[in-house]
Formats: C-alpha cells, structure tokens, sequence
C-alpha cells in the first residue's frame, strides 16, 4: 500500500494483466488515521528489509542499479531506448519496466537489445521492493552491469519506496513546469541525478532553464543536473559517462558516484 493513495501492489503481476485493490478508509477519525499511520509504518519497514535483500544482491553481481522516476510523458522510454542503443557491446543493460496496463514499453525495450521483464501494478502507482525482487529472479543480470528500473510514472509515490537502487534519477520534461521541483519536493530530494529531458525543444518553449534548475537545487544542493535530448543527442554523452562511471566504482566495490 502507498503512504499517499492507498494503492496496493502486493499482487502486481509480471508480464500480466493488472489486478484490483482495495484504498484504505478515508474516514476522518482518529482510531482509522491512526490505523492507517502503522500500517504505512509496517509497509514501509517490510518494503525496507526486501530493498536491503535486493540491494545486497545487486552489490554480489556488480550491478549499477538506478531507479528512473518522473512524471507520465516525460519522455523516460525513448531516453532508455537511446540509452540501450548507444552502451550496445560496451556496457550490458537489463530493465525492470513498470506500468499500470500493457506490455508495450517492455517490448520496445527488447527491440532495441535488452532483457526486459514487465510489470504491470494495475491500480498500482508505483512499484515497490517485492515486485523488483520477483522481476530480478527472471532477469538475465550481466556481472558488473547496468539495471534500470523504469517505475510507473508518477512523482509523488515511488519518492518513499526504496527498491535496492543505488540511486533515484528524476526526469523532468521541458514541456512541464519549472515548478515541478517545488510541487513536488520529496522525490527531487531523493534523487541523485535530474534529467532535464526532451532539451531539443526548448527553441519552441517558454521554459526557463535557469529557473527549474535553480528550483531543483532549492530543494536539493547536491542534485547534479544533466541536459538531454534522446532525440538530437544532446547531453547523451554527459549522460553515459556517469553511467560508465557508477557502473565501474559499483564493480570495484564502492558505494555509489
């Protein structure tokens, strides 16, 4: 269950239909919110121990693990999609794809050359440790590879839930806000690494750069920001380089960029 929405995705299912869920009461008295409050506690403890399970998994295997979260449409399959095609035969890839209906990203996903396994989390907004940790034992995983877990798309829920990532990467389109990072400011101070995608456009956009980077680093001084484009390239090169670099100090034992 979701700490926001009240989804479950204990039954999410792989490479299948969606399944139905049950919201936890609404009721506006104190015995339901305080219910509610321990059995978010008791998820997001539980949710804890599988992430550290799958965590200490990828750690054995070398694999660089990132968890790529934004808001629907900004454009993360066909980042994915460059990015598969542009490491082919220089750095090996597996995806975890998550989405509420179809399997269409996972088989654009093969297309381009990488093992893909689906998952669909039907009324589900987010993707939690337990369906990672069923994906992982169907995944082929290369020794000192890459794993990316593209979440379903949704900036609120996936912020709380840890799947044994080594890091979150944001994703903000240009044809979204700059505000984006104050709207929501959980899941820009969990990530590492912002995105700021679909770049080839900005000549037709009233975005201001400057603005929504300086909006992101109010909430988050640390983030590092990268301008892409899947379309003309930009950025793509800055983009594979940290990806070189988290895959090669993941390998040699360390703990993360």
């Amino acid at each position: 269950m979701c700490t926001t929405c009240g989804c479950s995705g204990d039954e999410a299912i792989l490479d299948g239909p969606s399944h139905p869920y049950q919201p936890v009461s609404s009721r506006p008295n104190v015995k339901a919110e305080s219910r509610r409050v321990r059995v978010e506690q008791d998820i997001l403890e539980k949710n804890a121990v599988l992430a550290r399970i799958n965590r200490e998994r990828l750690a054995e295997l070398g694999v660089f693990a990132l968890n790529l979260v934004s808001s629907p449409g900004s454009g993360k399959t066909t980042l994915l999609v460059k990015t598969i095609q542009a490491l082919a035969g220089r750095l090996p890839l597996a995806v975890v794809e998550g989405d509420q209906q179809t399997s269409q990203d996972a088989e654009r996903i093969r297309a381009a050359g990488a093992p893909a396994v689906q998952i669909n989390t039907g009324k589900g907004c987010h993707l939690d440790a337990l369906m990672v940790g069923r994906a992982l034992a169907r995944l082929p995983l290369a020794d000192g590879g890459v794993l990316m877990i593209e979440n379903v798309g949704n900036l609120v829920c996936p912020a709380a839930f840890d799947l044994g990532e080594a890091h979150k990467v944001v994703i903000l389109s240009v044809t979204e806000g700059e505000d984006k990072p104050l709207k929501y400011p959980d899941m820009f101070r969990a990530a590492s690494l912002m995105l700021l995608n679909k770049c080839d456009l900005l000549p037709h956009l009233d975005f201001d750069v400057d603005q929504a980077m300086a909006y992101a680093r109010r909430i988050n001084p640390a983030l590092r920001i990268i301008q892409v484009s899947a379309r003309s390239g930009e950025g793509m090169d800055d983009w594979l380089d940290w990806l070189f670099a988290g895959a090669e100090a993941t390998r040699n034992g360390a703990a993360g960029l």
